[in-house]
This record gives structure tokens, sequence and C-alpha cells, in this order.
């Protein structure tokens, strides 16, 4: 029995336009084509990756366009697939939907991909975008029912905290399976008649996923701090002595340096040692990682002639350690290491006190110049 109209089962408004019947566009750069199914012709992509795609990933490590990379939303054929192939779900951030492809050569799958705004999964699933309700509209407006035989779902581990299986099953019925939690193990996991050995359902954080989440951590802090940096040029040349371009080198490099070693503690020393830390709260890690550079910086400051006011050396250490706690904190979104619940906690409690101790960091500072 096909399912009937869509009803949302939590007690939202249904959006606008929820479930009408609607297929992804076949304008777009990596569809190869089309397959005729009994809805009409759904775009068929590929398994191979092809130069515009990895420059594409590149780009998005270090922060260039990536609220724009994502594909429509809808259904797609990967390598011709018929009625009894697999469903696999996924987010429309173009990453996630380029490695589940190619993770999947050779295999001949129907992608089903949900609206997340461009955002992976697992981040998507902890917004609600990659949730219940977006499965469930996506099911109906790709009229899925009529497409294949069978009514299994493969839907990624990761994104469980966003799903209630038992929704989708009532509302849909469809049946959802979650996959390994590790997309190379997803041929391994369809060979095996969709069961998932004992390791696939682990999730480690290695060096190289830590690694390759830097540069965009990097990037994003830095569009950040160079407000701070800017800020502390223009009132150093503003209150400090002499001509201002001059008074805006010398009173204002100090707080521009620890500022840039607060993005240097919280977004590289802290993903690069996050292992090793000896302290749980990720805002506790990248103060620990903040508060070694600061002692650093002390003492180089300390070191020249003449050295900077008190005031202004530990106003730079405040700073260093506020702002590596910040970053550091911003990995919670990333690591296995925490969850949902636990990070909201630790927000609650670091934000304050990060808050509190950059304004006291701040004011040190500007008193510098006030009892000179």
């Amino acid at each position: 029995m096909k399912p009937g109209p869509l009803i949302l089962p939590l007690a939202r408004p249904v959006p606008e336009g929820a479930g009408e019947f609607r297929l992804p566009s076949a304008d777009q750069s990596f569809v190869i084509g089309t397959v005729v199914t009994p809805v009409g012709r759904v775009p068929l992509v590929g398994s191979e990756l092809c130069w515009r795609d990895r420059l594409g990933h590149w780009r998005v490590r270090w922060n260039i366009g990536r609220d724009r990379f994502r594909v429509e939303p809808g259904l797609y054929a990967l390598n011709r697939p018929d009625g009894d192939s697999p469903v696999v779900v996924t987010a429309n951030y173009k990453l996630s939907f380029d490695v589940v492809r190619a993770a999947l050569a050779g295999l001949a799958c129907w992608l089903l991909i949900l609206d997340t705004k461009g955002i992976n999964v697992w981040c998507a699933a902890g917004k609600g975008t990659f949730g219940t309700e977006e499965l469930l509209d996506r099911i109906q407006a790709s009229r899925l029912h009529e497409v294949v035989s069978h009514r299994r779902l493969i839907l990624p581990q990761l994104g469980a905290t966003g799903v209630a299986a038992h929704e989708v099953k009532k509302y849909s019925g469809f049946r959802v399976i979650y996959g390994p939690v590790s997309i190379i193990d997803l041929p391994a996991f369809l060979e095996a008649g969709m069961k998932a050995a004992p390791t696939m359902r682990k999730k480690d954080f290695p060096l190289r996923e830590r690694l390759v989440l830097v540069p965009v951590e990097i990037m994003q802090a830095l569009q950040q701090v160079v407000f701070f940096i800017i800020g502390f040029f223009l009132l150093a040349g503003l209150l400090g002595d002499g001509p201002f371009l001059t008074a805006a080198w010398q009173e204002g490099w100090p707080m521009s340096l620890a500022a840039l070693l607060g993005i240097v503690a919280g977004s590289v020393l802290t993903p690069l040692l996050l292992p090793w830390i000896p302290v749980r709260p990720f805002s506790g890690r990248g103060a620990l990682m903040g508060l070694a550079l600061a002692v650093v910086m002390q003492i180089f400051l300390a070191a020249l002639t003449p050295a900077p006011p008190l005031p202004v050396r530990a106003g730079a250490f405040l700073v260093t350690v506020v702002l590596a706690s910040w970053y550091g904190m911003a990995f919670t979104g990333a690591s296995t290491f925490t969850s949902l619940n636990g990070v909201r906690r630790e927000m609650l409690r670091a934000m304050p006190l990060q808050f509190i101790g950059l304004l006291i960091g701040i004011g040190l500072w500007l008193v510098a110049f006030w009892i000179r």
C-alpha cells in the first residue's frame, strides 16, 4: 500500500511545498545523464570525481565558497540502478555527496540527498536539518515508493541523532538501516547484507582527520581576529605618544601578536595534540595550549629593551589564553570525543568566562596608556 499525504510527526507547521513532487535538475556540473524511472528522468551521476570536484574540495578546506558548495536535494541515480538497488541517504553538502559516490565505485545505488543547507551529516543532525521531517519530505517529494520495490533506507550512523527511525517507518513505510560510521566501509556493509561488523560502529579521530580541519579553522579564525588586530592598531595610534603610524605599531603589535598566537594555540596545536592534552573540556584544552604559548610570549616580551609595561604583558597573556580557549572549543563539533548535550553544557560554562577574560585583557592593555 502506498503512503498517503505527508504528515510530519512533530507539532510544527508543515512547511509550504513539503511533499510536493520534485526532482533535482540535470543541469549540474557533476551530472552525466539521466535515468528513466516511473516518476520521470532522474539525474545520473558517476563515482569518478573530476578535477573540478577536487578543486572544490580544496577550496572548501580553506573556507573558500564553503556556504555555496552544495548540490540540489532530491533523488539521484548512481551507476544506473534499478528498482532493487539500495537507497543511500546523505547531506547536500557537496563534499559529503562526492565522498559517498566515490566510495560506492562500481555499485549501482540511489542517492537520496537531504536539504541540510550545505552542512555535513554530523553537524546537520545536531542542528536538525538532517532530520526526520526533511527525510519524510524528501521521500514523498521524490515518490521513492514508485522508484524502488523495497522499503529500506541506508542512513549514515553519524546522522542518527537527528532522525527518529520509528517515525520514518510510521509515516512513510520505509525502514531506516544505519550504515557504518565510516563511508569507506559502506561497500563491505552492503556486500554483507547490510550488516555492520563491530569495527564498523566505532569512530576514532586520527591525526590525518584532525589535520584536515586545521586550514578551515584557521581561515575562519582569521576572519574574526582581523577586526581585533585592526582595532588594536587604531586604538594604539590614537592613544599612544607620537605620530599615529609610529604609535600604532609600537603599542599595537604586542596585542596583535597575542591574538595570532591564540589562533595558533586553539586552531592548530589543540587539534594536533588533542589526545594528549590532559584536560577533558575542549575550552580547557585550548586554554592550556594558549597558556603554553602565552608563557613563551611573556619570556620574549620581558627580554625586549625596553620591555612593554606590565599591564600590556598581562593583557596580552589573557588575550592569548582566552582566544585559544575559544578556538579550541570550536572542535567540539568535529570530534568524536563529545556529545551534543556535552557541547551545549561546556559552551554555557565557558563562554561567560571567555568573554570576561577578553574584556579584562583588553582593559589591562588600555590601562597602560592611562598610567604612562
